[in-house]
């Protein structure tokens, strides 16, 4: 059922978390009330693992609290050193994740059409120093898997992807997930699929996972056996009861999200100067975000664009702007010029997601697209 459009002080939000049912959740909350079991590789934190590698198509996932623990734990596990080649048009967490652990982040353009990095740009960028790439799956849409394996295979680099948008996503082989060496999944409130914040990383074998869960459990393999410096990144059984309610609803939460995308696509189409993103040729998408393109022929730059909707009560984000080189713990990197990364610049000087959810209303979404009409501006 359609909501009615927000009231001034009702804005519409960028995205709006997904919940299951409260009543669907109670029976979960019950039973860890019953057994006192909170944490620690809980019954619902297994049931969850084997549940989602049962609908991702995956063999091996590991829970976290987060999706960030993920990435951080994720370079731990693969013992990187030196310099790590990624992206500069992401959330400031992918980056983050490489200063945590020590390693030095060299950000190369992307792709004009896709935005996800360029195979070409990062072999280019390759030096004795460089251990790694760490390529994102921007907005759910998946990187030139083929041509970056390539560049890894031919260096003997690692390859990490940072698939925090890409719960569900699928090529013509099947879940995007078992690309590279590992992937790490977001299951943050404003995820496709959420646990209210959660992610988790898919390895390729038992062994890689081991360390994983190892490391992410303080090192511990036994009671008495710390076998390395691990953290605290488990998920307790509260998020992982959320997601098991979660994941009965997810295919319909994608399918409606499919509707809303395809509508946007229609209504747009005939606004000039406003350019949709480009879907991929993945199989199955899980449209995560909708984001648009202000071009010189709109009569609005995008920042007056911008402004204008928080003004009708739409709080779209610029996704993602600054760029993550512009901030200042990573703008007097070595090399840091931000004329290396022409496309990536241009996609973050003209981008706005606007709002994207399941339970995203026609009315709503209508009040979304008349802020765009030249005649109202």
């Amino acid at each position: 059922m359609d909501r009615k459009a927000p009231a001034q002080d009702e804005p519409l939000f960028v995205t709006r978390p997904q919940l299951p049912p409260l009543e669907e959740v109670m029976p979960y909350l019950e039973e860890i009330w019953r057994t006192h079991q909170l944490t620690n590789k809980g019954p619902f934190h297994e049931q969850l693992e084997a549940a989602l590698c049962d609908y991702l198509g995956v063999e091996h996932i590991s829970l976290f609290a987060n999706g960030t623990l993920a990435l951080v734990t994720a370079m731990q596990a693969l013992r990187l050193t030196g310099e790590v080649i990624t992206t500069p048009y992401s959330f400031v967490a992918t980056a983050n994740a490489l200063l945590w652990n020590d390693l030095t982040p060299v950000f190369v353009d992307v792709d004009p059409v896709t935005l996800n990095l360029d195979p070409e740009q990062v072999e280019a960028a390759i030096t004795p120093k460089t251990s790694a790439i760490l390529p994102v799956h921007v907005y759910g849409h998946p990187a030139d898997v083929d041509g970056l394996q390539d560049v890894a295979d031919l260096y003997g680099l690692r390859l990490i992807y940072d698939a925090a948008h890409c719960f569900g996503v699928e090529d013509e082989g099947g879940s995007i997930l078992r690309h590279g060496d590992l992937s790490i999944l977001s299951f943050h409130a404003t995820k496709v699929f959420n646990t209210f914040e959660g992610g988790a990383i898919v390895s390729p074998d038992a062994r890689a996972k081991q360390r994983i869960d190892y490391l992410k459990n303080f090192g511990f393999a036994n009671e008495t056996t710390v076998v390395a410096a691990g953290i605290n990144a488990k998920m307790n059984e509260f998020q992982a009861a959320v997601g098991l309610a979660q994941l009965k609803h997810i295919d319909a939460a994608i399918h409606a999200r499919a509707r809303i995308d395809a509508r946007y696509r229609e209504q747009l189409a005939a606004i000039p100067g406003i350019r949709c993103h480009t879907p991929s040729t993945a199989r199955r998408h899980n449209h995560a975000y909708f984001p648009i393109f202000v071009e010189d022929d709109f009569p609005l730059s995008r920042d007056e664009l911008y402004f204008r909707l928080r003004e009708h009560g739409i709080r779209g984000r610029r996704y993602f702007y600054p760029l993550i080189p512009e901030f200042p713990m990573y703008r007097n990197l070595p090399g840091n010029d931000r004329n290396e990364w022409p496309n990536a610049h241009e996609a973050a000087e003209r981008v706005i997601c606007l709002p994207m959810y399941s339970e995203l209303g026609q009315e709503d979404q209508d009040t979304v697209v008349q802020a765009f009409n030249p005649d109202e501006i």
